[in-house]
């Protein structure tokens, strides 16, 4: 190893992984700190994610999707059952190794990659960061870095030690709980969501096939519900009314941010990416290709600060995510407050006036303009995102 490298990325998730290639493919030295053993695992992730998300970025391999997605199911608190049909449009993946092939791709880049270094502060001189401390192998070490990007999650410290604002309210942590369960007999190419009280009040319950008679099955629910009743509650009473004797393979639980990007993502020596810059979608709760695209940007920026030896040009990072995702996400969000919270009534409601449509005209967009007929100006946010 170096004893100083041009760019430190902490973290080597998607958005980590696509940080350190985008700037490793500009000829600059990269190194990558992981502080788990294992590139991909620990996996918290329900794992489902567009197709044209991850195409951008990595072609398909069948070794990585665990099912091809062609159906959106909406399940209302009656029982009645909308679905969509969207052509191959999704995967769900086999995280442990869709991240160990990302991380494979930066490593093919020209970046370093050092697994269990657990960086636990930073190098800070004159404001400005310039490098890592972290610990490997039970020793403390020190690196210098002109760029460090945090891609380490939504707990993120590095952003917190760099002085930038990573605090996020209670009611915009989801409280999420998963399991991956075996002899889940459902259809393998649909994505099922379940609203209402009894599965999860303010937010929404799933069930993600994963090949052959596998599933994750898991919900979010916002803090504000989860401080009066746990997700895992609802998760066990859903489980045992319709799948009570299936194996359970994995079980998870973990906070995904379900808010908007961050007021500032960068500061002089630091960028953020993925859950750590709040980059995830607010409206799914889905943060995989949005954190790769975070972190491409966040790499490619970095590198070009670093070959033009501009330090500053960093600072151009929060403009170009705004403009590339973090406004549609503003969207979303407002899409999201306007529907999470409908009573079990309206859920019906939406679940029995959706499938008087013709199947031919039945869309995701459609499906949100019947969820929001009678409130214009989100109909307005709803065009912005699925029509224009």
């Amino acid at each position: 190893m170096q004893n100083e490298y041009d760019i430190i990325v902490v973290g080597a998730g998607p958005a980590g992984s696509m940080a350190a290639r985008f700037a490793a493919e500009q000829g600059v030295s990269v190194l990558m700190l992981e502080k788990d053993r294992d590139v991909g695992y620990p996996v918290r992730c329900g794992e489902a994610v567009s197709k044209t998300g991850v195409e951008e970025f990595i072609a398909p391999d069948e070794r990585w999707i665990a099912a091809h997605i062609n159906k959106f199911s909406l399940n209302s608190p009656d029982g009645s059952e909308a679905v969509v049909e969207f052509g191959d449009a999704g995967y769900v993946l086999e995280r442990r190794i869709f991240d160990y092939e990302l991380a494979k791709a930066a490593a093919a880049a020209g970046a370093e990659v050092l697994t269990r270094a657990y960086v636990n502060g930073l190098l800070i001189e004159d404001g400005k960061v310039c490098g890592v401390k972290y610990e490997y192998r039970g020793e403390q070490k020190e690196l210098k870095a002109k760029v460090v990007i945090g891609a380490d999650g939504v707990e993120s410290r590095v952003g917190r030690w760099a002085g930038l604002k990573t605090h996020i309210h209670f009611k915009d942590m989801e409280c999420c709980v998963q399991v991956t369960a075996s002899n889940i007999k459902i259809d393998p190419g649909t994505l099922y969501f379940y609203f209402g009280k009894d599965y999860a009040p303010g937010g929404y319950f799933w069930i993600f096939p994963k090949g052959k008679e596998t599933a994750n099955i898991g919900l979010g629910i916002s803090g504000m519900v989860g401080k009066k009743r746990s997700s895992l509650s609802y998760l066990n009473n859903f489980m045992e009314r319709n799948f009570p004797s299936a194996p359970v393979l994995t079980s998870i639980a973990g906070g995904v941010p379900g808010t908007i990007t961050l007021e500032k993502i960068s500061a002089p020596g630091i960028m953020l990416a993925g859950d750590a810059a709040r980059q995830v979608n607010p409206l799914s709760g889905g943060g995989i290709a949005s954190g790769m695209i975070g972190g491409s940007i966040a790499g490619r920026i970095a590198g070009e600060a670093v070959k033009m030896n501009k330090p500053n040009h960093i600072l151009t990072y929060d403009k170009a995510w705004h403009e590339r995702l973090g406004k549609r996400h503003e969207v979303f969000e407002r899409i999201k407050n306007g529907i999470y919270n409908f009573p079990d009534e309206k859920f019906n409601k939406i679940a029995h006036s959706f499938n008087k449509i013709p199947h031919s005209k039945r869309t995701l967009g459609r499906l949100f303009t019947t969820a929001l007929v009678n409130q214009p100006s989100l109909l307005v946010d709803v065009a912005k995102v699925f029509i224009i």
